[in-house]
């Protein structure tokens, strides 16, 4: 089955996008991440995702994480 996760990360430059990037690209499931810096916002999509496994593995790099407010 197949998910979103949006994922609100406190990113500087393409450099901390490229962290975030790789750390995602390591957990299974994750077929896709589209990063917008200037907005602090990371899509990942995939099958079976675990929402919780995501911002925990990206908080760990010391990027302040948080998912993403929804309206």
């Amino acid at each position: 089955m197949s998910s979103t996760v949006t994922l609100k990360v406190d990113m500087m430059c393409e450099g901390c996008a490229g962290a975030v990037r790789r750390i995602l690209q390591k957990i299974e499931g994750v077929e896709n991440i589209e990063i917008t810096v200037a907005e602090n916002k990371v899509v990942v999509t995939g099958s079976n995702l675990d929402p919780n496994l995501l911002l925990e593995k990206v908080a760990k790099s010391g990027k302040a994480t948080e998912m993403w407010p929804t309206a």
